[in-house]
């Protein structure tokens, strides 16, 4: 059977966070504005573990949207303590948390061991130094080196979070970025693409002609790069993009920037075809390509446009077919 992981989403939006970053509106990022408290904590784990089927499953409550770290001592201690009785009982299996490279200590650290924390996501963005001073960090990349080192003293998973994008990022910056990132470790990453939205002051540099935004198209080129030098480290990739919701979504918060319901699958598509193309350079008669059976839809890429772009490019037609024994991203070609 295989197993199943659920995150509780418990949302902490902007608490322990005193700094504005240029992108950030964690109101309407997660669509939560209220204060968190012991009981609420109980009350939202209660609520989801009675819709969680049963059977082989991880669960995890998850503090997502402000700098969990950042909050009080007090109030970290309460919200934990709350969400560790259900980890004491064995009704959930651990405790996730996203805060600040520079919110990481010793002394965080024993407290989030000791209320059983199993994973700490760190919200890295950028690894160039510019590019974190433009969007209004408050600090550099060598506080992301420090938290990193500190946290690999502990049994914890380490996510880091990077997004493309940012003012005063390039093409060249990210890719750097995803290469530091690389280099330290982390048990996975999540990449998200810069969006403008409402009442930030990204919407202010944009609307003022300072910040010029990244296209769907430039997006998808550095994620075809990225995504592989990630996967060939056996990084795994757990999300790209926010999730899209009636505020993340034209009509709604989303001012500008690279929004795309599924930018993923578009890069995926983009890594199939430069693929395809490769082997068909070194071998003109194939014309079938066998992917594994899930990755169909990848390797057709949107509106099956990698069919119609190797017509246009080769002169030829092609069929994609399913595979029961490849490997994700693996390739067999032969002519028919």
């Amino acid at each position: 059977m295989v197993m199943k992981y659920y995150n509780i989403p418990i949302f902490v939006p902007h608490e322990g966070c005193p700094f504005d970053c240029a992108f950030c509106n964690q109101r309407r990022i997660t669509g939560a504005d209220t204060n968190v408290t012991a009981d609420k904590v109980r009350s939202i784990i209660t609520e989801y573990l009675g819709t969680i089927p049963k059977g082989e499953r991880v669960i995890e409550a998850a503090f997502f949207g402000g700098s969990f770290t950042g909050i009080s001592a007090e109030k970290q201690e309460d919200l934990l303590k709350a969400a560790y009785e259900f980890v004491k009982k064995g009704t959930l299996d651990g405790i996730r948390l996203s805060t600040r490279p520079d919110y990481i200590s010793t002394e965080i650290l024993n407290r989030l061991k000791k209320y059983g924390v199993t994973t700490i996501e760190l919200g890295v963005q950028s690894m160039d130094n510019e590019v974190l001073l433009a969007s209004g960090r408050g600090h550099t990349k060598d506080a992301v080196i420090s938290a990193v080192s500190q946290i690999k003293n502990y049994p914890f998973k380490l996510g880091l979070q990077m997004m493309l994008g940012l003012p005063s990022d390039s093409k060249e910056k990210s890719i750097q970025t995803a290469l530091e990132i690389i280099a330290l470790k982390p048990d996975f990453v999540r990449i998200y693409p810069t969006l403008v939205l409402k009442d930030t002051y990204l919407e202010k540099m944009y609307k003022s002609g300072e910040y010029i935004p990244w296209s769907v198209e430039e997006t998808v080129e550095v994620l075809k790069n990225i995504i592989p030098m990630f996967r060939k480290e056996n990084i795994e990739i757990i999300r790209i993009a926010l999730a899209v919701t009636e505020e993340i979504s034209p009509g709604g918060a989303l001012v500008a920037g690279p929004f795309h319901p599924a930018i993923g699958e578009l890069a995926e598509g983009e890594i199939y075809f430069d693929k395809i193309c490769k082997i068909i350079e070194n071998d003109k008669s194939a014309e079938v390509f066998a992917v594994n059976e899930r990755e169909i839809s990848k390797a057709l890429g949107n509106g099956k446009r990698n069919i119609e772009r190797i017509r246009e490019k080769y002169k030829k037609e092609i069929k994609i077919k399913p595979s029961k024994s490849l490997e994700k991203g693996e390739i067999e070609a032969w002519k028919e």
